[in-house]
């Protein structure tokens, strides 16, 4: 008889050995391909330097001896000024606000940037090759008296007048350089971008990236005279060599938009995705010409590349190939036979050695903007910018180029027609095919880590030293997760709750949501506008629920995208339970899953159950130590109770045996990871698991929406789900309809914060009423001091770049 040693041996052998064949992350972003953990690939072409946090815009000087590059992220803001030729930093200034607007004067002596919500545009000397002192042009008083927010900037040298748009009062505001005074303010009705003076400077065309067109503004009759109608989200401008042709980006649309300047008609639209798709998800962004004019570079931010064309023939463009770049490219220049690239996001997630320490400077500081110590610690912040230069590529060089690309990307024509998958079909391939599942549920939670709250189960890969919510304060999570399929190797595509939400429930997040969350996570201005609030955050082609209501499914939403008993997007008007509330940190989820649990049983009476159902359970992002509310053990208990008993409820029903529920955190920034920051818990429920299973397959927020499209016999949403690996694995034909009794709550969900501290105090001072309200990463600490003692020290999350590294896998690849 083989003993007990050995087999214990041999079990944790095989769990070892498990763990390292598993697509994990590493901190390695020199490897030579480098794994995102949305499943996408980087192999950046050319030589780099480190840039600083979301690099918006880069511009040359008129004498191709300065490049200005504007960082405007969630942590430290800078601008920087860089050597093209010598590839080197000259200078770097830090700036309070700003975004995206940057803009040399012809003479090298001046360079004007956009103020952000300060409602300002500084004008800096430029001496030396240094940044001098800035002159104030104010526009209006900052946020939140007004609601202004300068981007893109223009001059005319010759009449002393700087132009610039705004994207919160939807204006173009023309200044007098010289007075500094406001000459004159027009609205344009939708967002703006970006903003170019013709050649002959009687024009200022104007990207409307809310509106999809053009406003064109003559200088001279000084007053919009028409509008070009582009694609979706149009937003850098470009024009041509001789003045004629106008080049815009479509971010939503994929593509570019050629204009005839003398027609003031759009000759061609070129599309720059990697695949002819109408799928969003390639997110063009930035525009650049060769020096001679006839080759034209297209930024895609989310396929990480350059899409390149022969424009020598307007209306006549012929693509070449692609050439591949870092993270999230948002920004392009040529100068000389270079290609200058702005990675908005570098070349992998940063590891986070030191973890959060205890805050400095006080809270209101804080929330002002100070953000010395967020741009180290903080998820937000630890995607550093990078500028890569890269010598033209020739004919077979650009072939070598594109091979690689087209290997970074997951996506392709065949995965959107049929997902890849297994024989048993409990999840179909393709729309069309039958699943023994007919109603998914869909519970959105609120930013929590994996180790954070599963770190100490010993069936995954997890740090104990990291739990804090353990299997005693979240026994539903762990006994679900035990009975059904435990999945720990699970990524959000998100950073925060502003994208989170999006990626949720679009498998996207388009430009605006990705370029604007910062800002106000920084504590710079802005609202929160990214659950439906606003139109201009929307996909193009809506959220799962617009593609429910054009499939003709039943659906329902039970406070997602719904607050105060009111649909937040049209789509969801009359699918919404008005009793459900949204996010609210004074009602317990309990009380969400009691809603849900009467509205369930009525429409079960009447055999009206939707085929989709989401449910919001957010308490898991808790209060903090503010005094009074729920203590954060508490609120995470009674979060896990509520889920328990939603899964008790449901698999007594009826409906359980054509039931499939899939549970995940909007995002993950809430806490420690000792893999990576956005590895998170993620449940899949059903009566077709592998009950007891463990599941170490790298899948993502797109992969468990692809599974549920599939279920519902819904077409994928974006390149991502389309790409996303489908979970495939963790089902079988093999069904056990056992039902689930919820676990009951070991800890007292009535506790309540009563110390008075300095985590109590830093507490009160926040917003606990709006999702992310709060500074992020002082919440986190405050949490971990709660459950661990007011003088412990949060261990440092180790938060790692996706490096595949395994050679065995390396011909796979290839194939």
């Amino acid at each position: 008889m083989v003993s007990r040693s050995r087999l214990l041996l041999s079990a944790l052998l095989l769990l070892v050995v498990s763990f390292a064949f598993a697509q994990l992350p590493t901190n390695d972003p020199s490897a030579s391909k480098i794994l995102l953990p949305n499943g996408w690939s980087l192999s950046p072409a050319g030589r780099s330097l480190p840039l600083g946090d979301l690099p918006l815009n880069i511009q040359l000087s008129r004498s191709g001896k300065l490049l200005a590059v504007t960082n405007n992220g969630q942590g430290k803001q800078t601008l920087q000024l860089i050597d093209p030729k010598k590839e080197s930093l000259l200078d770097q200034v830090p700036i309070g606000k700003s975004w995206y607007g940057l803009q040399f004067s012809a003479d090298d002596k001046t360079l004007y940037v956009s103020g952000g919500n300060d409602n300002i545009i500084l004008a800096y000397a430029l001496a030396g090759q240094k940044l001098g002192k800035a002159d104030t042009i104010r526009l209006g008083k900052a946020w939140p008296k007004e609601k202004i927010s300068p981007t893109g900037i223009a001059i005319d040298e010759q009449k002393a007048v700087l132009y610039t748009v705004t994207k919160e009062d939807n204006a173009l505001y023309v200044v007098d350089l010289k007075t500094k005074q406001v000459l004159q303010k027009i609205s344009l009705g939708h967002e703006a971008y970006s903003c170019i003076l013709s050649a002959d400077r009687s024009e200022l065309y104007i990207s409307l990236w809310g509106g999809d067109k053009i406003a064109v503004y003559e200088t001279k009759a000084q007053k919009i005279t028409k509008e070009i109608s582009t694609e979706s989200h149009p937003n850098e401008l470009l024009l041509s060599k001789n003045g004629n042709i106008l080049f815009c980006a479509n971010a939503n649309s994929n593509s570019v938009s050629v204009i005839d300047l003398k027609q003031d008609k759009v000759i061609e639209s070129i599309s720059a995705s990697l695949y002819p798709t109408r799928l969003t998800g390639s997110t063009t962004n930035a525009l650049t010409l060769s020096a001679n004019g006839k080759t034209l570079y297209i930024a895609n931010a989310d396929n990480n590349c350059l899409a390149v064309f022969d424009v020598s023939s307007p209306g006549k463009s012929q693509a070449k190939g692609f050439i591949p770049t870092g993270w999230y490219p948002t920004s392009l220049k040529t100068s000389g036979n270079k290609i200058l690239v702005a990675n908005g996001k570098g070349f992998s997630s940063m590891a986070n050695p030191n973890g959060p320490q205890p805050v400095k400077k006080d809270d209101s500081d804080y929330q002002k903007g100070s953000t010395e110590k967020k741009d180290v610690q903080y998820i937000g912040g630890l995607f550093k910018g990078s500028l890569s230069f890269i010598d033209q590529p020739g004919p077979d060089q650009l072939k070598a180029y594109s091979s690689q690309v087209y290997a970074n990307t997951p996506f392709n024509r065949s995965k959107e027609a049929e997902a890849p998958g297994n024989a048993e079909m409990v999840i179909p391939r393709k729309p069309g095919q039958l699943s023994p599942i007919k109603h998914v549920f869909y519970i959105i939670k609120e930013n929590r880590t994996y180790d954070q709250v599963l770190g100490d189960m010993k069936e995954g890969n997890g740090d104990s030293s990291l739990c804090i919510f353990p299997e005693k304060v979240t026994p539903n999570h762990h006994a679900l997760a035990r009975e059904f399929v435990l999945l720990d190797n699970f990524y959000v595509d998100a950073e925060v709750s502003a994208d989170g939400h999006n990626w949720s429930t679009a498998a996207y997040a388009n430009d605006f949501v990705e370029k604007t969350w910062p800002i106000s996570y920084g504590g710079r201005g802005g609202n929160y506008d990214f659950e439906g609030s606003r139109k201009i955050a929307y996909p193009k082609d809506g959220f799962i629920w617009d593609y429910c209501k054009r499939a003709g499914l039943s659906y329902r939403s039970y406070g997602e995208f719904a607050d105060h008993g009111k649909a937040n997007i049209k789509s969801l008007e009359g699918h919404i339970c008005t009793a459900s509330p949204g996010f609210n940190m004074d009602i317990k989820d309990v009380e969400r899953v009691r809603v849900w649990k009467k509205d369930f049983d009525s429409l079960l009476a009447v055999n009206a159950v939707p085929q989709f159902s989401t449910i919001r359970l957010s308490n898991d992002h808790t209060s903090g130590q503010k005094k009074g509310k729920l203590s954060p053990v508490a609120a995470v208990a009674d979060n896990d109770l509520a889920l328990g008993q939603l899964i008790e409820h449901l698999s007594h029903s009826p409906l359980w045996k054509e039931s499939a529920v899939f549970v995940l955190e909007d995002d993950a920034q809430n806490g420690p990871d000792h893999i990576d920051a956005h590895r998170s818990p993620a449940f899949v429920i059903s009566p077709y698991i592998k009950k007891g299973s463990v599941n170490h397959t790298m899948y993502s927020t797109s992969g468990i929406l692809r599974t549920m499209e599939l279920i519902l016999g819904l077409p994928p949403m974006s390149q991502y789900d389309a790409a996303a690996v489908p979970l495939y694995d963790c089902f079988t034909s093999k069904a056990d309809f056992s039902t689930y009794t919820a676990k009951a709550a070991q800890v007292d969900l009535e506790q309540r914060n009563m110390a008075s501290n300095k985590s109590s105090e830093r507490s009160e001072k926040w917003n606990f009423a709006k999702e992310d309200s709060a500074p992020d990463l002082d919440l986190n600490e405050v949490i971990w001091k709660s459950v661990r003692g007011e003088h412990s020290v949060m261990p440092a999350p180790k938060r790692s770049a996706f490096v595949k590294l395994e050679q065995k896998k390396k011909k796979d690849d290839d194939d």
